[in-house]
Order: structure tokens, then sequence, then C-alpha cells
């Protein structure tokens, strides 16, 4: 997998400076390094920063973001193929295997309701899921770009209390950019299930 398609956010000291496709936001970060900015970009799904070779020039630079990644960490791995064809599965497709057959038959209701009730279990939990990713990714941009500013530590906690309100009040303060990428980062961390 190569990485310009990755979405992502940058900043020139505390100023956003752009948003979108890596291939985009690198070649942005790498005229605002040029210029003497201190750069940092993160990663829009999960806050991690990004480390890029912002000194290499321009065509090197978009060269390197086209390399797969196993090819920038020395290895490569085998493609895997699709589906578990030694078990019959094909994509696409919902198998299950006769002892599920055997569970579902015996369930209330019978298989479409167990089935009905698992895929909203299922939903339910990633709903949690979903909130705790945009906590954690909220956080580690907090941590990076907001940790010296007022009612950082104050944010954090309401982030984590589940505070809509104390996590905005917190960050109120804060310059525009920065303030607005972490409420971005943290709308799902207050939804609902």
């Amino acid at each position: 997998m190569s990485l310009p398609s990755l979405r992502c956010t940058a900043f020139a000291d505390q100023s956003r400076i752009a948003s979108g496709e890596l291939r985009h936001v690198a070649l942005k970060a790498k005229q605002a390094h040029d210029r003497g900015h201190r750069v940092q970009v993160f990663e829009d799904a999960s806050g991690r920063s990004v480390e890029l070779p912002l000194a290499l020039p321009e065509a090197e630079l978009l060269r390197w973001l086209a390399e797969p990644r196993s090819a920038r960490a020395g290895g490569a791995r085998a493609p895997r193929g699709p589906g578990r064809p030694r078990l019959g599965v094909i994509a696409r497709e919902v198998t299950l295997l006769p002892q599920h057959w055997d569970w579902l038959a015996v369930q209330p209701g019978g298989a479409s309701v167990a089935l009905r009730r698992l895929v909203e279990q299922a939903r339910v939990a990633a709903a949690g899921e979903r909130r705790g990713a945009a906590r954690e990714a909220t956080w580690r941009f907090l941590q990076a770009m907001a940790r010296e500013l007022p009612g950082c530590e104050a944010a954090g906690r309401a982030l984590f209390a589940g505070d809509f309100c104390a996590f905005h009040e917190h960050i109120q303060r804060w310059p525009e950019d920065i303030r607005e990428h972490a409420a971005v980062l943290a709308a799902d961390a207050f939804t609902a299930a």
C-alpha cells in the first residue's frame, strides 16, 4: 500500500496549511519547511504524526510517497489472496460452517432473528470503537500540537469523559486552526451509539 492518497492535515507552526490527500499535503508541507517553519503532518483518521523527508527535492519526495511502505521499511510481504478458498469461502457471499447453521437453528426466533440481533450488537460495539478511536486520535493531536496551550489537560479529561460542552469550553482560547482541527477529530468521540 502506498501513502499518497492517505487523508492528512499539515500545520506550519500553529497554522493549518493543508488538508487532503498526503501527496497534496506533503507538497504544501515541503514549501513551509523550505521557508523555515516547524511543520507537522497528521493522519486524519488516527491523529498520528506522519514523518516525511521534507529535505528532499519535490520530485524525490513524490517518488518517496509513491513507494509502497514495505519497500521503504526494507522488507516485502507476499500479497494475500482473497477469501479462504480451502474453506470454500467466496467473496461477497455470506458463508457459515455447519456448526454455525446448527447453532442458528436452535436460536429463539430462528436464524434471521439471531443474525439481526448479532448484527445489531456488532453495530453498537463498532460505534463504541469509533468513539474510542476518535478520542485516541484527538488526544494524539492534542499532545503534539496543544500540550503547552491553556486548558489542554482539562480538554483531555473532558474528551475522555465524553463531556462535549467542557471540551469545547477548554479549547476556545486556542489558535483557530488547532481548535478547529481538534473539534473535527473529536466529533465522533461525542456521538451516541
